[in-house]
């Protein structure tokens, strides 16, 4: 039987799902409230040049492999994901450089830095670590063959299940390593003591089987995701936004949808919204972000890597102060590079200066402190003679209030978020609830601060469940 399948938001969460099924032979609608596709991955230009907005690398490259097996599977025997998508990932030499008070290393740590030694029993320990934690994303928690993966896990945690519990049982780790580590929970907008052990294992991970960049760009990865969808048969209709969702019904401001099952692509504080529940004023925000998108008027240093993170001297003290949605006097800040004509076709370089900032709301110009402030810091720790900024011809500057614009309150990039025990295959609100059995969430709904590896996985795991039911 064909059912009528309504999804709510077009970002890559949203068109994988409508993309999985309508190949597996359902009427699927997707209705997007902004005007293009991908959500916070948006594909901007800026004098002339291309530049992506969103998540800047991809991790856990089997989970997408996987989305597009997937669809080849559910569907007929025809052309290929793989043809359709069109991406081809490129890895980077390096995860990133990492300045940090007064040292800077590459992951993997080169042999000679004070790091090395540390770094190399870490990435030892955890760098093999990436199928159990892709078995983790795409498994369903209820499939018994997810418990090779749940006890290598374990028995590498132990009873130290958050991520500062984890580092801090690493007495023979340098406290500098750790908070490089660490820092990589912000990735999920979060304190490390917010989130579950495996983001730290995930910066070993990454170092081991690489970082990775679509040719073309992030961005193209959407791109192909709608491709997939637009050859499944999916209808997607841009700058139409959801003012209401009930049973059988999904309302925009243009016109009514009748469906069979809806499936939320939304953050979960929206979606409660749109079905008419006042949800509550959420006690912790992940954070927000300041971002720079900018075009230059000349190549960096041939030294400048392509990801450049810059830490703050007191970790603690910024995960202190976003908690509290304070400006922080020192921020983590990451630098993306591309030269002319590498990952882009651009003919000159491009630059996105992103400032980890508090969900606030605030707006942002080039004249604030906080960004004229930690734009130099970083160009002074780049070793540059002329500030990022000042090299710029022309550039886009992205806000918290920008990022409101999304319906997260003060901007935060990934909403409430859980706790830690009710992240990975406990997280709240589920997939699906028997409360609402017309009902599916994917994307930020459940996986907040995932990033593209988590928003694909439950991508699997929800449409696999989803398929069952509707068989």
């Amino acid at each position: 039987m064909t059912s009528r399948i309504v999804v709510i938001g077009a970002g890559l969460g949203g068109l994988a799902t409508s993309a999985v099924l309508a190949r597996a032979g359902h009427e699927v609608t997707v209705l997007e409230g902004q005007d293009w596709v991908g959500g916070k991955s948006r594909r901007i230009e800026v004098a002339g040049q291309r530049i992506d907005t969103g998540p800047s690398l991809v991790t856990f490259p089997d989970v997408l492999e996987q989305i597009l097996d997937t669809y080849d599977e559910v569907g007929p025997a025809t052309e290929k994901a793989r043809d359709i998508a069109g991406i081809t990932l490129e890895r980077l030499p390096e995860v990133g450089r990492y300045y940090f008070k007064d040292q800077q290393a590459n992951l993997p740590v080169e042999a000679g830095h004070p790091w090395h030694e540390s770094w190399a029993r870490f990435e030892k320990e955890n760098g093999q670590l990436g199928p159990a934690i892709t078995n983790l994303l795409t498994t369903d928690p209820t499939d018994p063959g997810i418990l090779g993966a749940v006890l290598r896990l374990l028995s590498r945690y132990g009873t130290k299940l958050t991520t500062q519990a984890y580092l801090d049982s690493l007495s023979w780790m340098p406290d500098d390593v750790k908070d490089v580590v660490a820092i990589h929970t912000l990735n999920a907008g979060v304190a490390p003591d917010q989130t579950l052990a495996l983001y730290a294992s995930m910066a070993a991970v990454m170092s081991s089987d690489g970082v990775f960049v679509p040719r073309g760009g992030v961005y193209e990865i959407a791109k192909g995701l709608e491709a997939l969808a637009l050859h499944a048969g999916v209808t997607i209709h841009t700058g139409e936004p959801v003012v209401s969702v009930r049973k059988g019904l999904v309302t925009t401001e243009r016109a009514t949808y009748n469906a069979d099952y809806v499936v939320s692509a939304l953050d979960g504080g929206i979606l409660e919204g749109l079905l008419g529940k006042q949800a509550p004023a959420p006690k912790v925000l992940s954070c927000s972000g300041v971002a720079i998108f900018g075009v230059l008027d000349e190549e960096l240093p041939e030294d400048i890597v392509t990801h450049s993170v810059m830490m703050p001297d007191r970790p603690a003290e910024l995960f202190d102060d976003l908690g509290k949605r304070v400006v922080p006097s020192q921020t983590m800040a990451f630098l993306n590079y591309y030269r002319a004509n590498t990952i882009y076709p651009n003919d000159k370089p491009v630059a996105a200066l992103l400032l980890t900032a508090p969900p606030n709301g605030m707006s942002a110009s080039l004249d604030d402190e906080f960004v004229k402030s930690e734009s130099r810091r970083f160009s002074d720790m780049l070793g540059l003679d002329r500030g990022i900024i000042e090299r710029m011809t022309d550039y886009t500057i992205l806000d918290p209030e920008y990022f409101s614009g999304f319906g997260a309150v003060g901007g935060a990039l990934y909403g409430a978020p859980a706790p830690w025990w009710r992240s990975g295959p406990f997280h709240t609100p589920a997939y699906n609830s028997p409360l609402t059995p017309w009902l599916w969430r994917v994307g930020s709904s459940v996986h907040p601060g995932g990033g593209i590896p988590a928003v694909l996985g439950g991508v699997l795991i929800a449409t696999r469940r989803m398929l069952r039911k509707i068989d």
